[in-house]
Protein backbone atom coordinates (compact mmCIF):
# COMPACT_ATOMS: atom_id res chain seq x y z
CA UNK A 1 0.00 0.00 0.00
CA UNK A 2 1.77 3.32 -1.16
CA UNK A 3 2.13 5.95 1.71
CA UNK A 4 0.23 9.02 1.10
CA UNK A 5 2.16 12.29 0.93
CA UNK A 6 2.51 14.93 3.92
CA UNK A 7 -0.20 17.10 3.34
CA UNK A 8 0.69 21.03 4.60
CA UNK A 9 -2.48 22.14 6.30
CA UNK A 10 -1.03 25.97 6.62
CA UNK A 11 -1.03 25.86 2.74
CA UNK A 12 -4.46 24.41 2.35
CA UNK A 13 -6.06 27.03 4.48
CA UNK A 14 -4.55 29.41 2.43
CA UNK A 15 -5.44 28.58 -1.24
CA UNK A 16 -8.66 27.88 0.27
CA UNK A 17 -8.87 31.59 1.94
CA UNK A 18 -7.63 33.02 -1.53
CA UNK A 19 -10.15 31.02 -3.47
CA UNK A 20 -13.18 31.94 -0.65
CA UNK A 21 -11.87 35.89 -1.03
CA UNK A 22 -11.75 35.87 -5.07
CA UNK A 23 -15.43 34.38 -5.34
CA UNK A 24 -16.61 37.09 -2.63
CA UNK A 25 -15.08 39.85 -4.64
CA UNK A 26 -16.51 39.18 -7.80
CA UNK A 27 -20.34 38.43 -6.39
CA UNK A 28 -19.80 41.74 -4.76
CA UNK A 29 -18.96 43.22 -7.82
CA UNK A 30 -21.17 41.85 -10.05
CA UNK A 31 -24.07 42.75 -7.38
CA UNK A 32 -22.82 46.47 -7.15
CA UNK A 33 -22.99 46.21 -11.33
CA UNK A 34 -26.72 44.64 -11.37
CA UNK A 35 -27.80 47.34 -8.94
CA UNK A 36 -26.03 50.38 -10.89
CA UNK A 37 -28.23 49.22 -14.25
CA UNK A 38 -31.28 48.90 -12.82
CA UNK A 39 -30.68 52.27 -10.71
CA UNK A 40 -29.88 53.85 -14.00
CA UNK A 41 -32.97 51.83 -15.76
CA UNK A 42 -35.43 53.29 -13.04
CA UNK A 43 -34.03 57.09 -12.95
CA UNK A 44 -34.45 56.67 -17.33
CA UNK A 45 -38.47 55.45 -17.14
CA UNK A 46 -39.34 57.99 -14.04
CA UNK A 47 -37.66 60.77 -15.95
CA UNK A 48 -39.27 59.61 -19.01
CA UNK A 49 -42.77 58.74 -17.40
CA UNK A 50 -43.01 60.51 -13.72
CA UNK A 51 -41.05 63.39 -14.67
CA UNK A 52 -42.74 66.01 -12.47
CA UNK A 53 -42.79 63.33 -9.18
CA UNK A 54 -38.86 63.33 -10.12
CA UNK A 55 -38.63 67.29 -10.19
CA UNK A 56 -40.07 67.25 -6.91
CA UNK A 57 -37.35 65.09 -5.46
CA UNK A 58 -34.66 67.64 -6.66
CA UNK A 59 -36.19 70.15 -6.03
CA UNK A 60 -36.48 69.27 -2.38
CA UNK A 61 -32.83 68.59 -1.81
CA UNK A 62 -31.86 71.77 -3.77
CA UNK A 63 -33.79 73.91 -1.56
CA UNK A 64 -32.46 71.74 1.46
CA UNK A 65 -29.04 72.41 0.05
CA UNK A 66 -30.30 76.48 -0.49
CA UNK A 67 -31.50 76.79 3.28
CA UNK A 68 -29.33 79.83 5.65
CA UNK A 69 -27.14 78.14 8.15
CA UNK A 70 -25.96 79.81 11.10
CA UNK A 71 -22.52 81.41 10.92
CA UNK A 72 -20.90 79.90 13.83
CA UNK A 73 -18.94 83.35 15.38
CA UNK A 74 -21.88 85.95 14.24
CA UNK A 75 -23.04 87.71 17.12
CA UNK A 76 -27.13 87.00 18.48
CA UNK A 77 -28.40 90.38 17.02
CA UNK A 78 -27.13 89.30 13.54
CA UNK A 79 -27.21 85.76 13.08
CA UNK A 80 -29.51 84.10 10.87
CA UNK A 81 -31.35 80.73 10.77
CA UNK A 82 -34.10 79.71 8.40
CA UNK A 83 -35.71 76.56 7.32
CA UNK A 84 -36.84 78.98 4.14
CA UNK A 85 -34.29 79.45 1.36
CA UNK A 86 -32.15 81.90 0.75
CA UNK A 87 -34.11 83.42 -1.92
CA UNK A 88 -37.10 83.55 -0.07
CA UNK A 89 -35.86 85.14 2.88
CA UNK A 90 -34.45 88.12 0.42
CA UNK A 91 -37.97 88.14 -1.22
CA UNK A 92 -39.86 88.15 2.53
CA UNK A 93 -37.58 91.39 4.02
CA UNK A 94 -38.24 93.40 0.90
CA UNK A 95 -41.92 92.71 0.90
CA UNK A 96 -42.05 93.42 4.61
CA UNK A 97 -40.04 96.42 4.75
CA UNK A 98 -41.41 98.21 1.50
CA UNK A 99 -44.26 99.81 3.10
CA UNK A 100 -42.33 101.94 5.46
CA UNK A 101 -39.77 103.15 2.28
CA UNK A 102 -40.66 106.19 0.73
CA UNK A 103 -39.41 108.34 -2.11
CA UNK A 104 -38.77 112.31 -0.65
CA UNK A 105 -39.15 114.38 -4.20
CA UNK A 106 -38.03 118.01 -3.67
CA UNK A 107 -39.97 121.05 -5.30
CA UNK A 108 -39.06 124.60 -5.68
CA UNK A 109 -39.78 127.72 -7.51
CA UNK A 110 -37.02 128.20 -10.21
CA UNK A 111 -36.52 131.22 -12.40
CA UNK A 112 -37.41 130.77 -15.83
CA UNK A 113 -35.20 132.07 -18.64
CA UNK A 114 -36.51 133.00 -22.43
CA UNK A 115 -34.11 134.03 -25.35
CA UNK A 116 -34.86 137.70 -26.32
CA UNK A 117 -33.24 139.64 -28.89
CA UNK A 118 -31.96 143.35 -27.70
CA UNK A 119 -30.54 146.14 -29.56
CA UNK A 120 -26.79 146.95 -27.06
CA UNK A 121 -27.61 150.11 -28.44
CA UNK A 122 -30.57 150.92 -27.62
CA UNK A 123 -31.61 152.67 -30.80
CA UNK A 124 -28.87 154.82 -31.06
CA UNK A 125 -28.14 153.98 -34.80
CA UNK A 126 -30.97 155.08 -36.80
CA UNK A 127 -31.30 152.55 -40.08
CA UNK A 128 -28.94 149.95 -37.76
CA UNK A 129 -30.83 146.83 -37.17
CA UNK A 130 -28.59 145.39 -34.10
CA UNK A 131 -29.63 142.56 -32.78
CA UNK A 132 -27.95 140.23 -29.60
CA UNK A 133 -30.04 137.25 -28.02
CA UNK A 134 -30.20 137.08 -24.20
CA UNK A 135 -31.45 134.71 -21.80
CA UNK A 136 -34.18 137.36 -19.58
CA UNK A 137 -36.13 136.15 -17.06
CA UNK A 138 -39.70 135.25 -17.23
CA UNK A 139 -41.04 134.82 -14.03
CA UNK A 140 -40.68 131.60 -12.26
CA UNK A 141 -42.12 128.37 -12.13
CA UNK A 142 -42.44 125.57 -9.69
CA UNK A 143 -41.08 122.51 -10.01
CA UNK A 144 -39.11 119.16 -9.26
CA UNK A 145 -35.94 119.80 -8.88
CA UNK A 146 -34.48 116.13 -7.37
CA UNK A 147 -35.44 112.89 -5.47
CA UNK A 148 -34.31 110.76 -2.78
CA UNK A 149 -35.28 107.91 -0.44
CA UNK A 150 -36.06 107.48 3.40
CA UNK A 151 -37.62 105.15 5.74
CA UNK A 152 -40.48 105.79 8.65
CA UNK A 153 -39.29 104.95 12.30
CA UNK A 154 -41.91 105.47 13.95
CA UNK A 155 -45.82 104.82 13.42
CA UNK A 156 -46.78 108.87 13.90
CA UNK A 157 -44.42 109.47 10.84
CA UNK A 158 -40.67 110.19 11.75
CA UNK A 159 -38.80 109.37 8.99
CA UNK A 160 -35.04 108.81 8.17
CA UNK A 161 -33.64 109.97 5.25
CA UNK A 162 -29.99 111.63 4.58
CA UNK A 163 -29.01 115.12 5.31
CA UNK A 164 -28.31 116.03 1.84
CA UNK A 165 -31.37 115.16 0.32
CA UNK A 166 -33.57 117.80 2.54
CA UNK A 167 -30.68 120.15 3.14
CA UNK A 168 -32.40 123.09 0.84
CA UNK A 169 -34.12 125.59 3.41
CA UNK A 170 -36.16 126.63 0.73
CA UNK A 171 -37.54 123.83 -0.85
CA UNK A 172 -40.14 121.65 0.17
CA UNK A 173 -41.02 118.10 0.57
CA UNK A 174 -43.04 115.32 -0.65
CA UNK A 175 -43.14 111.97 1.02
CA UNK A 176 -44.87 109.32 -1.72
CA UNK A 177 -45.67 106.41 0.38
CA UNK A 178 -45.21 102.81 -1.66
CA UNK A 179 -48.93 102.85 -2.54
CA UNK A 180 -48.56 106.02 -3.83
CA UNK A 181 -50.22 107.94 -1.17
CA UNK A 182 -48.19 111.47 -0.88
CA UNK A 183 -47.69 113.77 2.53
CA UNK A 184 -46.10 116.84 2.77
CA UNK A 185 -43.08 116.81 4.87
CA UNK A 186 -41.35 118.85 7.27
CA UNK A 187 -37.72 118.94 8.05
CA UNK A 188 -37.32 118.33 12.08
CA UNK A 189 -33.50 118.44 12.28
CA UNK A 190 -30.34 117.86 10.20
CA UNK A 191 -27.71 116.02 11.68
CA UNK A 192 -24.81 118.67 12.81
CA UNK A 193 -21.59 115.18 11.55
CA UNK A 194 -23.44 112.88 9.58
CA UNK A 195 -25.06 112.31 6.35
CA UNK A 196 -28.31 112.13 8.51
CA UNK A 197 -31.70 113.89 8.76
CA UNK A 198 -35.19 113.29 10.41
CA UNK A 199 -37.96 114.62 8.83
CA UNK A 200 -42.08 114.66 9.60
CA UNK A 201 -45.01 113.40 8.02
CA UNK A 202 -48.37 113.71 9.89
CA UNK A 203 -51.15 111.01 9.61
CA UNK A 204 -54.57 111.41 8.74
CA UNK A 205 -57.14 110.88 11.93
CA UNK A 206 -56.72 106.91 13.31
CA UNK A 207 -53.88 106.57 10.87
CA UNK A 208 -50.70 104.88 11.65
CA UNK A 209 -47.99 103.93 9.75
CA UNK A 210 -45.59 100.90 9.40
CA UNK A 211 -42.52 101.13 10.76
CA UNK A 212 -38.76 99.26 9.90
CA UNK A 213 -37.28 97.09 12.66
CA UNK A 214 -33.94 98.11 13.74
CA UNK A 215 -30.88 95.94 13.39
CA UNK A 216 -27.75 96.13 14.84
CA UNK A 217 -24.91 97.32 12.91
CA UNK A 218 -22.12 96.41 15.26
CA UNK A 219 -22.06 92.65 14.77
CA UNK A 220 -21.64 93.08 11.16
CA UNK A 221 -19.67 90.44 9.18
CA UNK A 222 -17.83 91.21 5.89
CA UNK A 223 -19.56 88.92 3.59
CA UNK A 224 -22.99 88.59 4.91
CA UNK A 225 -26.35 89.18 2.66
CA UNK A 226 -26.82 93.36 2.33
CA UNK A 227 -30.41 94.53 0.93
CA UNK A 228 -30.62 97.68 -0.51
CA UNK A 229 -34.19 99.35 -1.99
CA UNK A 230 -34.64 103.17 -2.91
CA UNK A 231 -36.48 105.35 -5.34
CA UNK A 232 -33.57 104.46 -8.13
CA UNK A 233 -32.69 107.46 -10.38
CA UNK A 234 -35.58 108.85 -8.54
CA UNK A 235 -38.31 107.56 -10.58
CA UNK A 236 -38.17 103.66 -10.06
CA UNK A 237 -39.54 103.45 -6.53
CA UNK A 238 -38.96 100.81 -4.14
CA UNK A 239 -36.37 99.18 -6.59
CA UNK A 240 -34.52 96.46 -4.30
CA UNK A 241 -30.87 95.04 -5.05
CA UNK A 242 -29.13 92.84 -3.53
CA UNK A 243 -25.04 92.02 -2.38
CA UNK A 244 -22.50 91.42 0.80
CA UNK A 245 -21.54 93.66 3.08
CA UNK A 246 -17.96 94.26 1.32
CA UNK A 247 -16.03 96.52 3.45
CA UNK A 248 -16.46 98.06 7.40
CA UNK A 249 -14.95 100.92 9.15
CA UNK A 250 -14.44 102.82 5.55
CA UNK A 251 -13.60 106.77 5.50
CA UNK A 252 -14.70 108.37 2.23
CA UNK A 253 -15.36 111.92 1.08
CA UNK A 254 -18.35 112.45 -0.21
CA UNK A 255 -20.40 114.88 -2.43
CA UNK A 256 -23.33 116.27 -4.49
CA UNK A 257 -23.34 116.51 -8.34
CA UNK A 258 -23.30 120.20 -8.03
CA UNK A 259 -20.77 120.27 -5.38
CA UNK A 260 -23.14 122.31 -2.64
CA UNK A 261 -22.80 119.51 -0.51
CA UNK A 262 -19.43 117.79 0.09
CA UNK A 263 -18.59 115.48 4.02
CA UNK A 264 -16.34 113.05 5.47
CA UNK A 265 -17.92 110.00 6.34
CA UNK A 266 -16.34 107.89 8.66
CA UNK A 267 -16.37 104.27 10.02
CA UNK A 268 -19.43 103.20 6.92
CA UNK A 269 -20.62 100.63 5.31
CA UNK A 270 -19.33 99.28 1.94
CA UNK A 271 -21.37 97.50 0.13
CA UNK A 272 -21.36 95.65 -3.49
CA UNK A 273 -25.49 96.22 -3.57
CA UNK A 274 -26.35 98.36 -6.17
CA UNK A 275 -26.52 102.04 -4.62
CA UNK A 276 -27.89 104.22 -7.65
CA UNK A 277 -28.71 108.08 -7.43
CA UNK A 278 -32.14 108.43 -5.92
CA UNK A 279 -31.36 105.60 -3.37
CA UNK A 280 -29.57 108.25 -1.19
CA UNK A 281 -31.57 107.89 2.71
CA UNK A 282 -32.94 104.81 2.15
CA UNK A 283 -32.52 101.20 4.34
CA UNK A 284 -29.90 98.87 3.63
CA UNK A 285 -31.34 95.43 5.35
CA UNK A 286 -29.96 91.64 6.60
CA UNK A 287 -31.86 88.66 5.71
CA UNK A 288 -34.24 89.05 8.45
CA UNK A 289 -35.80 92.59 6.83
CA UNK A 290 -33.31 94.77 9.70
CA UNK A 291 -32.07 97.88 8.73
CA UNK A 292 -28.68 97.98 9.54
CA UNK A 293 -27.46 101.10 7.54
CA UNK A 294 -28.75 104.24 5.37
CA UNK A 295 -27.69 103.89 1.61
CA UNK A 296 -25.53 107.05 1.14
CA UNK A 297 -23.22 107.37 -1.23
CA UNK A 298 -21.80 105.56 -4.37
CA UNK A 299 -18.37 105.90 -5.70
CA UNK A 300 -17.77 107.18 -9.17
CA UNK A 301 -16.43 105.41 -12.01
CA UNK A 302 -16.50 102.20 -10.04
CA UNK A 303 -18.71 99.08 -9.96
CA UNK A 304 -20.37 97.29 -7.20
CA UNK A 305 -19.13 100.39 -4.17
CA UNK A 306 -21.78 101.59 -2.12
CA UNK A 307 -21.65 102.86 1.14
CA UNK A 308 -23.99 103.15 3.81
CA UNK A 309 -24.28 104.64 7.79
CA UNK A 310 -24.13 101.85 10.04
CA UNK A 311 -27.98 101.84 11.79
CA UNK A 312 -26.79 102.13 15.42
CA UNK A 313 -25.33 105.99 14.64
CA UNK A 314 -28.52 107.22 13.76
CA UNK A 315 -30.21 105.91 16.93
CA UNK A 316 -29.31 108.39 19.00
CA UNK A 317 -30.68 110.81 16.46
CA UNK A 318 -34.05 109.31 16.29
CA UNK A 319 -33.90 109.16 20.13
CA UNK A 320 -32.91 113.00 20.33
CA UNK A 321 -35.18 114.26 17.66
CA UNK A 322 -38.40 112.39 19.69
CA UNK A 323 -38.09 114.42 22.97
CA UNK A 324 -36.16 117.49 21.93
CA UNK A 325 -37.16 117.84 18.34
CA UNK A 326 -33.00 118.27 17.53
CA UNK A 327 -29.96 116.70 17.39
CA UNK A 328 -26.93 117.78 19.44
CA UNK A 329 -23.29 116.07 19.77
CA UNK A 330 -21.24 116.78 22.77
CA UNK A 331 -18.09 118.98 21.79
CA UNK A 332 -14.59 119.09 23.60
CA UNK A 333 -13.24 121.80 21.38
CA UNK A 334 -9.56 120.96 20.23
CA UNK A 335 -8.19 120.51 16.93
CA UNK A 336 -6.05 117.73 16.72
CA UNK A 337 -3.71 115.04 14.59
CA UNK A 338 -3.78 111.61 15.90
CA UNK A 339 -0.03 110.49 17.11
CA UNK A 340 1.66 107.49 15.81
CA UNK A 341 5.11 106.16 15.04
CA UNK A 342 5.79 108.69 12.81
CA UNK A 343 4.10 111.68 14.98
CA UNK A 344 6.42 110.93 17.72
CA UNK A 345 9.47 110.88 15.26
CA UNK A 346 8.50 114.47 13.98
CA UNK A 347 7.50 116.54 16.99
CA UNK A 348 10.22 114.41 19.32
CA UNK A 349 7.32 113.01 21.07
CA UNK A 350 8.17 110.41 23.99
CA UNK A 351 4.48 108.46 23.24
CA UNK A 352 3.08 106.70 19.84
CA UNK A 353 -0.58 107.17 20.57
CA UNK A 354 -3.02 109.81 21.94
CA UNK A 355 -3.70 113.00 19.86
CA UNK A 356 -1.66 116.02 19.52
CA UNK A 357 -3.43 119.02 19.58
CA UNK A 358 -2.59 121.71 17.03
CA UNK A 359 -3.38 124.66 15.08
CA UNK A 360 -5.04 124.20 11.82
CA UNK A 361 -3.74 124.45 8.47
CA UNK A 362 -5.29 128.05 8.00
CA UNK A 363 -4.17 129.32 11.48
CA UNK A 364 -7.19 128.05 12.97
CA UNK A 365 -7.13 128.05 17.27
CA UNK A 366 -5.72 124.61 18.51
CA UNK A 367 -8.48 125.03 21.25
CA UNK A 368 -11.41 126.79 20.73
CA UNK A 369 -12.49 130.06 22.60
CA UNK A 370 -15.31 129.10 25.53
CA UNK A 371 -15.46 125.45 25.04
CA UNK A 372 -14.72 122.86 27.35
CA UNK A 373 -11.13 122.03 26.38
CA UNK A 374 -10.16 126.00 26.86
CA UNK A 375 -12.09 125.81 30.46
CA UNK A 376 -10.23 122.65 31.29
CA UNK A 377 -6.92 124.14 30.58
CA UNK A 378 -5.75 122.52 27.68
CA UNK A 379 -3.17 124.04 25.43
CA UNK A 380 -1.76 123.82 22.08
CA UNK A 381 0.74 120.98 21.84
CA UNK A 382 -0.47 118.80 24.83
CA UNK A 383 -1.08 115.24 24.11
CA UNK A 384 -4.35 113.52 25.01
CA UNK A 385 -3.46 109.91 26.33
CA UNK A 386 -6.93 109.05 27.48
CA UNK A 387 -10.31 109.42 28.29
CA UNK A 388 -12.22 108.04 31.30
CA UNK A 389 -8.92 105.73 31.86
CA UNK A 390 -9.20 104.72 27.55
CA UNK A 391 -6.01 104.83 25.42
CA UNK A 392 -7.17 106.88 22.12
CA UNK A 393 -5.33 105.49 19.36
CA UNK A 394 -6.04 104.80 15.57
CA UNK A 395 -8.82 102.32 15.90
CA UNK A 396 -10.44 104.06 19.37
CA UNK A 397 -10.27 107.33 18.53
CA UNK A 398 -11.07 110.67 20.50
CA UNK A 399 -13.88 111.77 17.96
CA UNK A 400 -15.50 108.04 18.82
CA UNK A 401 -15.02 108.04 22.28
CA UNK A 402 -16.60 111.31 22.85
CA UNK A 403 -19.79 110.30 20.70
CA UNK A 404 -20.53 108.26 24.21
CA UNK A 405 -21.36 111.44 26.09
CA UNK A 406 -23.85 113.92 25.90
CA UNK A 407 -23.43 117.90 26.37
CA UNK A 408 -22.92 118.20 29.85
CA UNK A 409 -21.47 114.95 30.67
CA UNK A 410 -17.96 115.78 32.40
CA UNK A 411 -14.97 113.49 31.16
CA UNK A 412 -11.36 112.73 33.26
CA UNK A 413 -8.49 113.52 30.54
CA UNK A 414 -5.04 112.75 30.87
CA UNK A 415 -2.59 114.76 29.86
CA UNK A 416 0.87 114.74 28.49
CA UNK A 417 2.65 118.22 28.78
CA UNK A 418 6.46 119.08 28.27
CA UNK A 419 7.12 115.32 29.59
CA UNK A 420 4.74 115.38 32.48
CA UNK A 421 1.47 113.64 32.62
CA UNK A 422 -1.48 115.16 34.70
CA UNK A 423 -5.38 114.57 34.44
CA UNK A 424 -7.96 117.15 33.96
CA UNK A 425 -11.78 117.34 34.03
CA UNK A 426 -13.98 118.83 31.43
CA UNK A 427 -17.58 119.34 31.42
CA UNK A 428 -18.64 118.66 27.71
CA UNK A 429 -20.13 121.17 25.66
CA UNK A 430 -22.79 121.33 22.33
CA UNK A 431 -21.23 121.28 19.36
CA UNK A 432 -22.04 124.50 16.88
CA UNK A 433 -24.72 123.66 14.21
Amino acid sequence: MDKLPDIDIKQVETKVLKILKNKIFWGVSLLILIGCIVGFSAGIIGMRYFPSQVNAIFQYFKASEATVPKAENQTKSTSYTSDISYEQAIINAAKNVSPSVVSIVISKNLPVYEQQFIDPFGGAFPGFNFQIPQQVQNGTKYQDIGAGSGFIVSEDGLILTNKHVVSDNKADYTVFMNDGKKYPAKVLALDPVQDLAVIKIEPQEGETFSAVTLGDSDGLQIGQTAIAIGNALGQFRNTVSVGVVSGLGRTVSASNQTGSFSETLQDIIQTDAAINEGNSGGPLLNLKGEVIGINTAMAQGAQGIGFAIPINMAKNDIEQVKTTNKIVYPFLGVRYITVDSQTKEKYNLSVDYGVLVLKGDKGEAAVTKGSAAEKAGIKEKDVILELNGQKITADNTLAKMIMKFKPGDTVSLKILRDGNEMSVDATLGERPQ
